[in-house]
């Protein structure tokens, strides 16, 4: 169930997903079908607004826990990804600790934190609102990504912030703040990354990777990563589409 999510993470189980861009529920329909652990759902390069996000989630069903990455770290995006009842946050270019318990703050209520209370899908619009409140805090997954040199500068500090679930390593944007974007395979990279492992696996804080490939995430998952975003739908969708045709056209 979703409202497990946050329990199976922080309890190292390893949960595969899969980055969803489109803006159709189809999509989470079909990806829920095949047995995804999780979906990541990209409302910061994504073409999703609050109402497209809800569709996606009530496609998914309440048995499939979807995260949204918010557009940017702040408020609105993050109460809004959690009020139409995402199962947890992924925040982009958290760089500082300063910017992560902000992050937690919006995401949690009081006296956590400082999340606004409305009624939306996730309070059964109302009719389970005092429930979900009660579980909120405990159930609501808070990952922030390492995606920026800054990140990997900071980490230490980072991962003692009280309420951060796990880091995501972003290795596309990692490789752009080091002037080699598109080089994830690099030393300098590498060297950034290893970094992160080291100093999260220290202090028990539970590591996410994202690649395009199985062969790409295998490593990470060899180390011990386990919030794993595999493939981007699109990238499925076309990838599909090529072999069969390459098939036919042999």
């Amino acid at each position: 169930m979703a409202h497990e999510f946050r329990t199976r993470l922080l309890g190292g189980d390893l949960l595969i997903g899969t980055m969803v861009t489109l803006n159709a529920p189809e999509v989470a329909e079909l990806l829920t079908a095949v047995g995804c652990d999780w979906l990541f759902l990209d409302a910061e390069h994504g073409v999703f607004d609050a109402r497209a996000l809800q569709a996606m989630l009530q496609a998914a069903g309440n048995g499939m826990p979807c995260l949204v990455r918010v557009a940017t770290a702040a408020e609105v995006p993050i109460k809004q990804a959690l009020d139409v009842g995402a199962a947890g946050i992924i925040v982009p270019q958290v760089n500082s600790a300063a910017q992560a318990e902000q992050v937690v703050h919006w995401a949690k209520y009081a006296p956590v934190g400082s999340r606004g209370v409305g009624v939306a899908r996730a309070h059964g619009y109302g009719w389970s609102l005092g429930d979900y409140i009660a579980r909120a805090n405990h159930d609501t997954a808070v990952i922030v990504q390492a995606e920026h040199i800054d990140a990997v500068q900071e980490i230490e500090a980072i991962v003692r912030v009280p309420g951060v679930d796990a880091v995501l390593v972003g290795p596309y944007d990692l490789s752009g703040s080091l002037g080699l974007l598109g080089q994830v395979d690099h030393p300098r990279v590498r060297e950034a990354i290893a970094h992160v492992t080291e100093v999260c696996q220290a202090a028990g804080m539970r590591l996410g990777y994202f690649g395009v490939s199985a062969d790409a995430v295998k490593p990470y998952i060899a180390r011990g990563y386990t919030l794993i975003v595999a493939g981007v739908d699109t990238l499925l969708l076309a990838q599909a589409m090529s072999g069969l045709l390459a098939q036919l056209k042999q």
